[in-house]
């Protein structure tokens, strides 16, 4: 990525699980499928990435939901939830979405098929086999599993969380 956010007239560059965006000031006045081409043989960017410690309450309202379909107790939810260090996969959604990779798969749950209308920011979730913290209030599909306490996801000088950063949960 960092190679790539080099190229001339890039204002901005987003990688997503499978593919990458590279946003332009203007028409690329460069060869991009040439300068792609190059990437399959460059080095992957180092990204060391961050530590983070997160204090959450787990009180979501799908909390019950996803206990009964992992066939577990809310209490084991919870500690199979705490016990994961999660890494940031991609960004995306919203500004300051983090998907975090890192799930147990036992209590891996799949979005609703009608989402929510508005969820609130610092809404701790679980997506398939991912877990996030909406960074905004707005509408979403995850299922709700607890919130996010003294901790803001997104600021004045942007998200908290960056590609590679890792994060746990604490109760």
């Amino acid at each position: 990525m960092r190679e790539v956010s080099q190229w001339p007239g890039v204002v901005d560059v987003v990688v997503a699980r499978e593919d990458v965006a590279i946003y332009f000031d203007a028409p690329p006045v460069l060869d991009v499928a040439a300068h792609i081409a190059r990437l399959r043989s460059a080095p992957d960017d180092d990204v060391a990435g961050r530590e983070h410690v997160i204090r959450v309450v787990y009180d979501g309202a799908d909390l019950e939901d996803v206990a009964r379909g992992a066939d577990l107790t809310i209490e084991e939810v919870i500690e199979r939830h705490a016990a994961a260090i999660y890494s940031v996969a991609l960004m995306g959604f919203a500004p300051g979405f983090a998907y975090l990779d890192g799930l147990d798969p036992r209590i891996a749950t799949a979005r609703h098929e009608t989402p929510r209308p508005r969820v609130e920011a610092g809404s701790l979730a679980i997506g398939g086999n991912q877990t996030a913290i909406y960074p905004f209030a707005g509408p979403g599909g995850w299922n709700l599993i607890g919130r996010v306490l003294d901790t803001k996801m997104f600021d004045e000088c942007g998200p908290l969380l960056a590609l590679g950063d890792r994060v746990r949960f604490v109760r």
